[in-house]
């Protein structure tokens, strides 16, 4: 029963240890980013001064810049980092929370039935939160948009934006699963021959416990394999800084051009 309870706590330094990982990470972008299936867009309050068409077609403030094919190639690698890493990025800041609170709704399911009032009202709260996480990334189909230095700020998007509302959700979940543990118990008092009340207790907290030694095993799981994506988005923006130096170096009109800073 005690894995059960504390089964919210868990989640909550779960999502602690994850802000500490993208602090770790240590990548600002220095302007907004926007994405969009033809057109990967660099914005400076709130206006665009640097466009890439396509894959390699390079526009700056709105002028086109003619470029040879080793130019090319860099624009080209440049765009496509650019469209893999921000969408890995929300995809991470989803699932992060998605891991939390997918063993909160599967442990209220377990005690108070599967689609019960309960988690009927915990999973209507949960899709709202998700949903509100993708849209601080504007996100719609296949568009993001990213804010100059997100990533330095991504432990807010968990720990600071939402984190009164995750902490309100979780409050509300101890509130029924305590709810649910005592029905359980009272039922087989009521249910059982008082002689064998203590046992009935005791096979009732025994399943309660291996169920929370069950649920802490797969978000453990979970949150090596999110590590694993969060540090594999590290090493690919490195990379990507990399291929930024090399513009600026080869590309005299991206020579002052800085998106990306590693700390």
């Amino acid at each position: 029963m005690i894995k059960i309870i504390l089964l919210p706590f868990l989640i909550l330094y779960f999502l602690a240890s994850f802000s500490s990982l993208a602090k770790q990470c240590s990548v600002n972008l220095n302007y907004g980013v926007i994405i969009d299936p033809n057109h990967v867009r660099i914005i400076d309050q709130g206006k665009t001064i640097i466009q890439i068409n396509g894959t390699h077609q390079l526009f700056i403030e709105g002028r086109e810049i003619l470029l040879d094919n080793k130019q090319q190639d860099l624009i080209s690698d440049f765009s496509n980092g650019i469209r893999t890493q921000i969408p890995a990025i929300v995809s991470i800041a989803i699932e992060g929370v998605d891991i939390g609170l997918k063993a909160i709704n599967k442990v209220i399911g377990g005690l108070t039935g599967e689609n019960s009032v309960s988690q009927q009202k915990m999973q209507t709260k949960f899709d709202e939160i998700k949903w509100r996480i993708r849209n601080r990334f504007n996100h719609s189909a296949n568009n993001y948009y990213l804010a100059p230095q997100d990533f330095d700020d991504f432990d807010s998007i968990i720990t600071g934006e939402f984190k009164s509302e995750i902490e309100e959700i979780i409050a509300d979940s101890i509130g029924t699963i305590l709810l649910a543990v005592g029905e359980v118990i009272i039922t087989d008092k009521d249910n059982e021959n008082p002689h064998n009340t203590e046992r009935r207790i005791s096979t009732s907290d025994q399943r309660m416990e291996t169920m929370g030694k069950d649920l802490e095993l797969e978000i453990s799981a979970s949150a090596k394999i999110l590590e694993k994506k969060a540090k594999q988005f590290c090493l690919q923006m490195s990379k990507l800084n990399k291929i930024e130096t090399s513009m600026q170096a080869k590309i005299a009109h991206l020579k002052n051009f800085n998106l990306i800073k590693l700390n």
